[in-house]
């Protein structure tokens, strides 16, 4: 082995499987996600979608230790007393970026990526020998290593975007959760995460959550899909299992067409409004 491979091999976090089952989350006494149960496996992307309001972040969140739920049964690597590890603990194998954090000032980019080291320190400042590297390969891997020096508070949002998921993957966990990671991101940069969660599961067997609303985007990339309606798992397999038409309109409450795109072999989704339907009359009768 090279020295650039033990490098590389020491950076490599082993891959973790996280289940819950019996997920019953409430607000204000009212239940918002029912009996939900999952699995992510390592190697795997797999990918929750669902109409707003549907569950899918505070299922997420459950998974991540961030949201109390009424009943759960978490399992880490068939260990069910994950929920006994501390935050610090936990936080070393499951890394969740979240939707919405705020931007920071008085910081550069490489102190926010930084922050992702914190499960490896001490309360004292206790020496972290791997952060450095750590952070260098995080900060490449999402394309922000130029901006390493500059201010966050002069980036765009899809920067930041960028740079919050580059401290999750500094914090070296075998599962990485993401809530709706394309956000703020250009069509360029979208592409190029999902390339990125790819590259995750197939080549470091790191299990990836995410929460993503673009149909198409998560059956390009995903192994598995949970669909959720209404607080409940209405169905969880692969693309082509779950996103049927039928299921699709009657979860998404419109019309929803389903085909193969011929160019690529995927999965591709249409919702029909009134337009499309107005289109589709007058190529019939044209």
């Amino acid at each position: 082995m090279q020295a650039g491979e033990e490098t590389a091999a020491t950076l490599r976090p082993p891959g973790h499987e996280l289940s819950a089952t019996g997920v019953t989350v409430a607000y204000e006494g009212v239940d918002v996600v029912h009996d939900a149960a999952m699995t992510l496996r390592p190697g795997e992307v797999t990918v929750l979608v669902g109409p707003n309001g549907s569950g899918k972040s505070t299922l997420l969140r459950t998974l991540a230790r961030l949201q109390q739920p009424r009943t759960a049964t978490l399992v880490l690597d068939g260990a069910t007393d994950c929920l006994a590890l501390s935050p610090r603990e936990f936080s070393r194998h499951v890394a969740l970026l979240t939707q919405g954090r705020p931007t920071p000032s008085g910081l550069t980019v490489r102190d926010l990526v930084e922050f992702g080291r914190y499960p490896y320190r001490g309360r004292w400042g206790k020496a972290d020998p791997e952060g450095p590297a750590a952070v260098d390969r995080a900060l490449a891997l999402t394309g922000v290593t130029e901006l390493a020096g500059r201010g966050a508070e002069h980036l765009s949002g899809g920067q930041l975007q960028r740079v919050w998921l580059a401290g999750c993957l500094a914090q070296q966990t075998g599962v990485l959760l993401l809530d709706e990671p394309t956000t703020y991101l250009d069509l360029r940069y979208q592409v190029e995460l999902l390339d990125l969660m790819r590259d995750l599961a197939d080549d470091h067997g790191i299990a990836v959550g995410a929460v993503l609303h673009d149909l198409d985007q998560a059956a390009a990339v995903a192994d598995r899909i949970v669909l959720l309606d209404t607080g409940r798992v209405v169905a969880d397999g692969s693309p082509s299992d779950v996103l049927t038409p039928e299921r699709l309109t009657d979860t998404y409450g419109i019309r929803i067409e389903v085909d193969t795109d011929p160019l690529t072999g995927r999965l591709r989704t249409r919702a029909m409004g009134r337009h499309h339907s107005r289109s589709e009359r007058l190529s019939t009768t044209s």
